[in-house]
């Protein structure tokens, strides 16, 4: 495995980039066909955060945490991706006993209940309007996410609240 250690706003220093690498190098047992390890480790102001971007068979699995103190965030954002491998490996398994068992045809096998439900659905107009109305929009209706027909493009953008308080715009790519 791979593993790339980024710093922003922070000097990684000896004892950080062996704690992180020995933090990662942990998960290996879990999947050993990891083939990259993307941690990212930054400071904003009090904040503390750490992300890793795991590269998996052509896969990837991306966790981030903040907290007060780095080392502090390397531990939570290792947990969560030992947690998402432990999710992503279930589901390899489990499709590998369906794809076994489907060799004898079952059509009540077959059928899969969802794991996820739509519960509900809501239809609205969208008119036209700029990136600023929208924010105002999403504001008034106390929304993290407001989907409108941008003005300009004529194309449908999401304006939605970042972490941070900021807000960040989705733009389809031309």
């Amino acid at each position: 495995m791979n593993i790339i250690i980024n710093g922003r706003h922070l000097d990684i220093t000896p004892s950080i980039k062996s704690y992180s690498e020995e933090k990662i190098k942990k998960i290996e047992k879990y999947m050993p066909n990891i083939t990259e390890a993307v941690i990212t480790l930054s400071v904003e102001k009090f904040r503390h955060k750490a992300e890793v971007l795991l590269r998996i068979n052509g896969s990837s699995i991306q966790a981030e945490c903040i907290t007060e103190e780095i080392y502090s965030s390397i531990d939570e954002v290792t947990e969560k991706i030992e947690r998402q491998i432990k999710k992503h490996k279930e589901k390899l398994t489990s499709r590998r006993k369906d794809a076994r068992q489907g060799a004898e045809f079952n059509p009540a096998s077959q059928i899969q209940e969802p794991t996820e439900r739509i519960i509900k659905k809501e239809r609205f107009n969208m008119k036209p309007m700029s990136p600023e109305e929208a924010a105002m929009q999403m504001d008034i209706l106390d929304r993290n996410f407001f989907i409108f027909t941008n003005d300009k493009t004529t194309e449908i953008n999401v304006i939605f609240r970042r972490n941070d308080g900021d807000l960040g715009l989705v733009e389809p790519a031309r």
